[in-house]
């Protein structure tokens, strides 16, 4: 059976859509579709355009912004989040972006900028009840470490809602399937997989979420020093030995995405904590 291919741009990542379907009519209408629900997210998650409601939390001065159901649903899981891992998950955390730029260089921010930044990271001191959150002025929040997870499920939903196809949405290499392939399995190839471990690094998998997180391309080098973008909110600085990369296999794009971020967070510790979490994993150091 043929499989359709649709390719487009969102979330400052390459999105491909894949769907096995005899219709090339009805595969194109899922997929833009799917794109459109993609669309949608970004611009409502975003924190760059005053086209959603994060926008509006980080300019509102102080004041209580209104959340919507999925609004709402969103920083529930933050705030969830930021209790499992002991803080190490922190949505404010993003302000850290103003001393640190990851772009392979050697500039190192100076520990008086960072130290400048933390009194405005601290989910405890976000304002979050009834369905209204506010931030003390100067603080922000940022979602980038759930909303692409949560989009790339989100379409694939919409896919299903549309048809009961088989489909991979690939966002970045944060993936989703709908299910197995009428010939097989999915292939997927990801570079944080040892070739050892994985034919060419190359996974194959039927109904379920993949994510990534990693340095490959976000990080600074200096005195023969990596340091990942991977923050620890509590220091602002980079996570002590962290792997290069780890993939989770999981449920859902968002659960396979948030574990392997709290993997990240966790350093040195990433393959005990995801053992104990008894999920199919990969790492690279």
């Amino acid at each position: 059976m043929p499989v359709h291919h649709h390719r487009f741009s969102a979330m400052a990542s390459p999105c491909e859509i894949q769907i096995e379907c005899d219709d090339g009519a009805l595969a194109v209408r899922l997929a833009r579709t799917a794109e459109a629900e993609a669309r949608r997210i970004e611009a409502k998650f975003t924190r760059y355009r005053d086209t959603g409601v994060v926008w509006q939390i980080n300019n509102a001065g102080g004041a209580a912004i209104a959340l919507d159901a999925e609004a709402a649903g969103l920083i529930d899981y933050a705030a969830q989040l930021h209790a499992l891992s002991g803080g190490l998950f922190d949505a404010t955390s993003g302000v850290l972006r103003r001393a640190w730029t990851f772009d392979g260089s050697a500039n190192l921010p100076t520990s008086e900028q960072v130290a400048a930044l933390l009194p405005l990271v601290g989910w405890d001191k976000v304002r979050w009840r009834d369905g209204m959150l506010a931030l003390p002025p100067g603080m922000e929040i940022d979602l980038g470490g759930i909303a692409k997870e949560y989009a790339v499920d989100r379409a694939a939903q919409v896919i299903l809602n549309g048809a009961q196809l088989p489909a991979l949405v690939n966002f970045g290499g944060d993936l989703r399937t709908t299910a197995a392939k009428r010939g097989g399995r999915w292939k997927v190839a990801i570079e944080s997989v040892d070739p050892a471990r994985a034919a060419g690094g190359v996974l194959e998998f039927a109904a379920s979420g993949l994510a990534t997180s990693g340095d490959a391309r976000r990080f600074l080098l200096k005195d023969g020093v990596r340091y990942g973008h991977i923050l620890d909110p509590r220091s602002g600085w980079p996570v002590a030995d962290p792997p290069r990369s780890v993939t989770v296999a999981a449920r859902t794009c968002l659960e396979a995405g948030t574990l392997a971020t709290l993997a990240m967070l966790r350093g040195r510790d990433a393959e005990a904590f995801l053992e104990a979490e008894g999920v199919q994993f990969w790492t690279l150091r």
